[in-house]
């Protein structure tokens, strides 16, 4: 199971890299571009999604099945992007927010089919962090962010998210963010929390992406940054190695 694989290397003390692939910026050249980039970089997941896409989810997976081994897991922003394809999802409840159908009401509707696809259900607390401008995130949402001067927040959000039954908490500065997550907040989050913790959004560089590590990230998200400038991902890899 991969929630199991994840919970075993962030225990050894393993840092991970995720891929975000979003279907509406990637034809088949530069699929299998970045999948190729992806492959030697030994990239750990690939999530697919984004808040509004346009292309059909299905057959995005299936070309990414057929050019990687990579496991896929969805990354929904509704529910026009589910697909049973996938090897998993990331059930996202918005935790930041209480817009009541992201925290629930979409996955009433979505779980008979979840459950009927056979794939692996990783529940996530979603905590949307504010980040300098609006984003699609917070837009589609209809939700506002954490200040990104209040880790104390992000922390009570989170452990509330852990006392849920959550496995996974999220950190997300929102796609097109104009800089990631405070790292002081994902220091802060971290020291509460005893389950994986992921952070994503506004990682525009290499350094970006240590500071984040170094902060106490177990799970790095890249998606913009790679898709115009697929090195970025070699760079961001060296990051999570675990020194010696």
């Amino acid at each position: 199971m991969i929630y199991k694989w994840i919970v075993k290397q962030v225990q050894n003390g393993d840092k991970l890299l995720a891929l975000l692939l979003d279907p509406d910026e990637y034809d088949d050249q530069s699929l299998k571009q970045i999948l190729n980039e992806a492959g030697n970089t030994k990239t750990d997941l690939i999530l697919v999604g984004g808040s509004l896409v346009s292309n059909p989810v299905a057959p995005f997976i299936q070309k990414i099945k057929e050019n990687s081994e990579i496991p896929v897991l969805l990354f929904p922003g509704n529910l026009l992007q589910l697909s049973d394809n996938a090897d998993g999802i990331l059930f996202l409840s918005l935790i930041s927010g209480r817009n009541p159908d992201l925290l629930i009401g979409n996955h009433v509707a979505a779980a008979p089919m979840i459950r009927n696809s056979g794939m692996e259900v990783i529940s996530t607390g979603y905590i949307l962090v504010e980040n300098g401008r609006s984003t699609a995130v917070e837009y589609i949402s209809n939700t506002r962010p954490v200040p990104s001067d209040k880790p104390d927040i992000a922390a009570a959000t989170a452990i509330a998210g852990e006392m849920l039954g959550f496995k996974l908490i999220y950190l997300e500065a929102g796609s097109g963010a104009q800089y990631p997550v405070n790292p002081e907040m994902i220091t802060e989050v971290k020291s509460k929390i005893k389950i994986p913790l992921v952070v994503g959004g506004g990682i525009r560089n290499a350094e970006d992406a240590k500071n984040i590590l170094n902060a106490g990230a177990d799970i790095i998200v890249v998606g913009n940054a790679v898709e115009k400038n697929t090195s970025l991902l070699k760079k961001i890899r060296e990051f999570t190695k675990k020194p010696g």
